[in-house]
């Protein structure tokens, strides 16, 4: 399904003449590997971004330390910031952001294990975010938010 996905959101693309950057932490990479899979994506695929750390999101992406410090690496307002910040530090017109705690430690009563948030800047537009939590181990997490991503990436370029 993934590789599909990605078909679809390569070919949207490059239909609409933009490049596509990922901003990736609990995922690491997976995003812009499902799309670097399928060969000819150097024409739409223009960066991706891999801030694990806080200090990454922050040093590559511009995400404030204070922002960090205050709602948390794994919130709406820094997935905002990684998108916008991905968009900024590229030459890409669309990113897509993803934080999330894919466990199977690191969650806690307000932010559970499978707790992911999304975000989606494209330029010209208001940044969009989502949230999800995911029921099942880590593997089971970052693949469902790789599908969400795709699906987001996929869905922007419909318009």
């Amino acid at each position: 399904m993934t590789g599909d996905l990605a078909e679809s959101v390569l070919d949207r693309a490059r239909r609409a003449g933009v490049m596509i950057t990922a901003a990736e932490s609990c995922t690491g990479g997976m995003v812009s590997a499902a799309l670097t899979a399928i060969a000819g994506s150097s024409d739409v695929v223009e960066r991706g971004f891999v801030t694990y750390s806080n200090e990454a999101k922050h040093e590559m992406l511009g995400v404030p330390m204070a922002l960090i410090e205050t709602d948390g690496a794994v919130s709406e307002s820094v997935a905002r910031a990684m998108a916008e910040g991905a968009l900024a530090q590229s030459r890409a017109q669309l990113a897509v952001s993803i934080t999330g705690i894919a466990g199977p430690g690191g969650g806690s009563d307000g932010k559970p294990v499978g707790l992911v948030w999304f975000g989606l800047a494209q330029a010209g537009r208001d940044t969009l975010t989502r949230r999800e939590v995911f029921a099942g181990d880590r593997a089971g997490v970052r693949a469902a938010s790789v599908e969400i991503a795709l699906t987001l990436l996929k869905d922007a370029l419909a318009d």
